[in-house]
This record gives structure tokens, C-alpha cells and sequence, in this order.
């Protein structure tokens, strides 16, 4: 029985490696998302139940073969996630390597601890328990294996830091630091965008926002003649914002927006915020979307730093840009600068990076001409019209609800007035305790606009079917977005439109 417990933990063991190493190596992460398995599948509630079994049943008899069923239960459970992976492989990382190592080190250290202590305390050795102590040591040893391997990792990622560090001092370009619930990315790109042409800029790729992506990004793509740096900066905690800017400091600090976003993770908004502000601290200016009252509060905390408050809704902005029929007007100062024909622009994030580019020396006309050439980000509303002539808004990479509720905006104006639309969403996730409702709240929006809400997944299945239940819309589950892909290609065609609302891995359910 003990060989089958573990080679049972080293089948099962791979699935959970996946997840760890998808969820940024961050102790906790694996025994949360194994509640989120079990809690958005039902017979998933399986294997709670044959571990508790096993376990109930080695106290009743200690060498009995009870705990082969929590052998099982490992195996079996969760239903739907693989040891590979359809959107999300495991990568054999050097650092996945040492993790693995570790895992495996206390996944069977631990287990000889504790039957040697059950074996003093209690006489309990027999295979009974030595088939029990290791399935229940399953349960603990990732999420130890993580925190433990974290001061490790760090350690020996500080050469590429301390790289980074030396070639920022020898380029000396002025670094734009942007941080927020969610906006940076969509900001970062319109920054780089408005100041090209008149500064050599250079911006973080992709979402290389958090301490190694950010150095990774200054170490390979940091050019010798760049006289910006733009950097997006992500945190999971408080202090993580801190650390970047110890060696990466912003001369210019653009805080987009605050929400509810990673919420799982801070417990509180005010946590959030506090964790944002820390981009304040080194520098000399600061930019604020005061459309959040958050961050109006913290304009009047910034010391003695120069302000520029920005938005879209408050008229006493610096910089205001608004929304006008199909286009954007820009004020500064309460000066209108001018009209923009763009849209799938975000106006707080412009107005954000408006006046990142006037701190960054580009004059008001140069920017509206720049600006006049702006696209949506990628996957963030974008707006393109498929081979069968239906509408497609691809938002895949917005998981807040203030994003969701504009894209329900965008999808609303597409198509003629028999238009079939379609919203297409496995919902957001990391709101913590206002999670299920956010979702409620956006499946009742879209049962107002769509036709056909397609729910991918079930991560957020029930809470999604609650909102759509207040609306005359049609609702259909599918188990991935590769289906709902097929679905909407089979039925939609010229003048319809899809809205695809956030995307999953399928490390999720």
C-alpha cells in the first residue's frame, strides 16, 4: 500500500506542478485553485469525501485498507484538469525543476516525520499508516514546497536584477512607472505611442510587469539609445511595487484605476490601493485617473511631487478625455485641444498617458497628432470584422467589471437593429468574497444587450446563469472557448456580432 500511495502522489503530482507554475509560483495558489475546483464541479465534492473516508476509517483501523481510497481520490480528482494542459503546459523550467525537487523532498520527508512521530506518540506504523501519512501530506506539500523555495529563488534571481540595475544606470533613461487594478498595459502602449517620434522609448513587453519580467524586459530590450523607459508594474502583495522601484525608479508615477481585481489576494480595496501607491514613493511626478475617488485621495498625499490629475467624467481635470458620439475630445486645462476620430480607445487611460507625454517634454499639438493614429490595444476591445462579415470584439485580456460593462457598450452599437449578438465568457475571477456577485451583475447587463450568452467553463457558471436568469436572454454552457469558437462561426453571419469577455487557461475549470 505505502509504494502505491506514492507512486499515486507522483501520477497526480504533475497536475498540481501546472498549477503552481501558472499561478506565479505563489505559496497558497495550489490549495486555491483546488477549491475552486472542487467547489465549481460537483463531482468534484467526490474527493473530499473519499479522503475524508480514508482517513476516518485508518483511525478506526490502522491497518486497515481504508486509505486506498484516498489513493483513488488523488488519481481520479479533479475531473477536467490534465497533467499537460490544452492552453497552459507545464514547462520544465530550470526553476520548475528546483520546485519539483523541493516538493518531492517534502512530500517525503514530511511523511517519514510524521509516521515516525505517530510510530513514538502512538504506536501507529503499519502500512496503514504509512499509506495514509503520505496521501495526506499530498494535500500540503506544494503550497510548502513554494514558500519555502521563495527566499531561494530570489536569491538567485538578484544577479539578473542587479544586471538590470547597472544597465538602467549606464542608458540613464527617464523611467515612466504605471500601476493600477487593471488600465496599465492599455496605458503603457498609448505612452510609448504619443512620445515616439519625438523621444526614443522603449516599453516593457507584453505583461513583463512584475520584479524578474521587469528586469528580463530592461536586460534584453532596454536599447542603448533609449532616452524613456515605460514600464508597467503588477503587485500580489504590499511591498512587491516597493522592491521594483529600489532599483527601477520612476520619475513619473501613473496610477490608471483601482478595483476590486486580485481582491482573493489583498482582502480589502484599501489594501489595493495602499499596494499602488507604493509607485508614488521615488518619484518627482505623479498622475492620477481621479474617475476613482481612491486615487483623487491620494492627489492630495502626494507631498510635494507635481500632480496631474486626469479622467474622463471630472471637468476640473488636468487632463480630461471625453467621449463624443464616435470620437474622443481632449482638454487640457479646460482648454479643448481638439477632437480624436479613434475608437476602442479607453479616454481615462489617454488622458492618463496625455499627460505622461507633456511631463515627458511632447508639445499638446504633437500629441493630438499621434494621438489621432491611436488603436485599441490588443485584446482589449479591439474591434475586427471576421471572414463572414459578423463583428468581433476581442476583450479576452479584461477581467474587471468596469472594463466588462464598456465592452457591453461597444457590443451594443455593432450591427443593425435585427443584429444578432453574442456574448461569449468564462466571467472574472481573484474578486475574493465580491466575485459571484460581480459575475451575477455582468450576466444581467449582457441579458439586456445579447441575444446568446455563451458561458465557457464552469468557474463561474452559477453566479453567471443567476445574472442571465433577469434577462430574456439565451444562455448555452460549453466546456471551453474552442467550442464556443465553432458555435459562433456556425451561426452567426454579416451584420451580427460577438463580444469574447475575458479568457481562462484551463488550469481553471
Amino acid at each position: 500500500m505505502p509504494a502505491l500511495a506514492g507512486a499515486a502522489a507522483g501520477v497526480a503530482g504533475v497536475k498540481w506542478l501546472r498549477v503552481a507554475q501558472r499561478e506565479h509560483y505563489l505559496a497558497g495558489s495550489v490549495t486555491r485553485m483546488r477549491l475552486v475546483w472542487t467547489a465549481s464541479y460537483m463531482p468534484n465534492l467526490v474527493e473530499p469525501a473519499l479522503a475524508a473516508t480514508a482517513f476516518l476509517g485508518w483511525l478506526a483501523s490502522p491497518d486497515s485498507y481504508w486509505p486506498l481510497l484516498g489513493t483513488a481520490a488523488i488519481v481520479l480528482f479533479p475531473r477536467g484538469l490534465t497533467h499537460r494542459g490544452r492552453t497552459s503546459v507545464l514547462v520544465w523550467t530550470a526553476r520548475m525543476k528546483r520546485v519539483a525537487a523541493l516538493t518531492v523532498a517534502v512530500f517525503l520527508g514530511g511523511s517519514e516525520a510524521v509516521v515516525w512521530l505517530l510510530s513514538v506518540l502512538f504506536g501507529r506504523a503499519g502500512p496503514g499508516t504509512r499509506t495514509i501519512v503520505p496521501l495526506l501530506m499530498f494535500y500540503l506539500c506544494f503550497d510548502l514546497a513554494l514558500w519555502l523555495s521563495a527566499p531561494l529563488e530570489r536569491r538567485l534571481s538578484q544577479k539578473f536584477v542587479d544586471r538590470a540595475s547597472g544597465h538602467l544606470a549606464r542608458v540613464g533613461p527617464t523611467v515612466v512607472g504605471i500601476t493600477g487594478s487593471y488600465g496599465k498595459t492599455s496605458t503603457k502602449w498609448y505612452v510609448r505611442h504619443l512620445v515616439e517620434g519625438t523621444r526614443r522609448v522603449v516599453a516593457s513587453p507584453a505583461s513583463f510587469n512584475n520584479r524578474l519580467g521587469l528586469a528580463r524586459a530592461v536586460n534584453e530590450h532596454l536599447t542603448p539609445d533609449a532616452e524613456v523607459f515605460v514600464a508597467e508594474m503588477g503587485t500580489y502583495g504590499k511591498g512587491e511595487i516597493a522592491d521594483i522601484c529600489s532599483w527601477l525608479r520612476p520619475s513619473i508615477a501613473v496610477l490608471t484605476a483601482v478595483g476590486p481585481v486580485h481582491l482573493q489576494r489583498f482582502r480589502t480595496v484599501e489594501r489595493i490601493v495602499r499596494a499602488k501607491a507604493e509607485l508614488i514613493e521615488p518619484a518627482e511626478v505623479v498622475v492620477l485617473n481621479v474617475d476613482i475617488p481612491s486615487l483623487a485621495e491620494l492627489a492630495d498625499e502626494a507631498g510635494p511631487r507635481k500632480v496631474w490629475r486626469c479622467g474622463a467624467t471630472r471637468a476640473a481635470a488636468d487632463v480630461r478625455v471625453r467621449e463624443n458620439g464616435g470620437g474622443l475630445v481632449v482638454h487640457l486645462r479646460g482648454r479643448e485641444l481638439g477632437e480624436l476620430p479613434v475608437s476602442g480607445v479607453f479616454p481615462s487611460n489617454l488622458a492618463c498617458a496625455v499627460a505622461a507625454a507633456l511631463e515627458l517634454g511632447v508639445s499638446p499639438d504633437r500629441i493630438m497628432e499621434r494621438a489621432g493614429r491611436l488603436a485599441p490595444a490588443e485584446h482589449r476591445q479591439s474591434v475586427v470584422r471576421s471572414e463572414k462579415g459578423f463583428t468581433i470584439i476581442d476583450d479576452t485580456f479584461n477581467s474587471n467589471p468596469a472594463g466588462a460593462s464598456r465592452a457591453l457598450e461597444v457590443l451594443a452599437r455593432q450591427g443593425h437593429a435585427d443584429a444578432r449578438r453574442v456574448v461569449v465568457t468564462p466571467g472574472m475571477v481573484e474578486m475574493g468574497p465580491r466575485q459571484r456577485r460581480a459575475n451575477a451583475r455582468f450576466a444581467a447587463s449582457a441579458a439586456k444587450v445579447a441575444d446568446y450568452l455563451l458561458i465557457v467553463g464552469r468557474t463561474n457558471r452559477p453566479a453567471l446563469l443567476e445574472g442571465a436568469a433577469r434577462g430574456r436572454v439565451s444562455v448555452i454552457t460549453v466546456r471551453n472557448r474552442e467550442e464556443a469558437v465553432e458555435w459562433v462561426r456556425t451561426r452567426l453571419g454579416p451584420g451580427d456580432a460577438v463580444l469574447y469577455e475575458n479568457d481562462l487557461p484551463d488550469h481553471y475549470p
